[in-house]
């Protein structure tokens, strides 16, 4: 059986989906918005995650409507939350970069989209080569289709969003 590890939120209470959907044996690591900080101590043990359970696939995942993206996006009453501080800016960022896209495509997926591609390419740094063989992707659930969507593959801004 396949071994599966998730990164995911916990306010979007996805495992029981994740587990109808995806049939293979899953792990999971939640932090909020998928803000989690690959410091060396993180790292260390993800690395060991991987190799006790010989996970082969790594996917992070957000809901559409996440309470803490809606927060960064929004009102910020989370804000008062020091370790959610980098997760806000990133957000603010991306909203900042997509702001001519938003009339032409989904801007909140965009913004997902866009932070989920680089969680992706910080996590593959910190791997530091490790676990070529390990397939990592993310995606979008988009609660009212009930569907996890694949995100828009390798976006880049920092003034302007091009899709591939």
């Amino acid at each position: 059986m396949k071994k599966h590890l998730f990164f995911i939120c916990p306010t979007d209470y996805l495992e029981f989906i994740i587990n109808q959907s995806f049939k293979d044996k899953n792990y999971y690591f939640t932090s909020l918005g998928n803000s989690v900080k690959f410091h060396s101590e993180t790292m260390y043990e993800i690395k060991h995650l991987i190799r006790k359970y010989d996970i082969r696939e790594i996917s992070f995942i957000l809901s559409n409507n996440n309470p803490i993206v809606f927060d960064a996006l929004e009102n910020q009453n989370f804000s008062r939350i020091s370790r959610l501080d980098d997760f806000y800016c990133e957000i603010i960022k991306h909203k900042v970069s997509s702001e001519g896209s938003w009339q032409l495509y989904n801007g909140q997926y965009l913004i997902l989209s866009y932070y989920l591609n680089e969680r992706i390419k910080e996590f593959q740094f910190k791997l530091n080569g490790l676990f070529n063989n390990i397939k990592i992707s993310a995606k979008i659930y988009n609660q009212q289709k009930n569907v996890f969507i694949g995100i828009y593959s390798d976006l880049i801004s920092e003034k302007y969003l091009i899709l591939n």
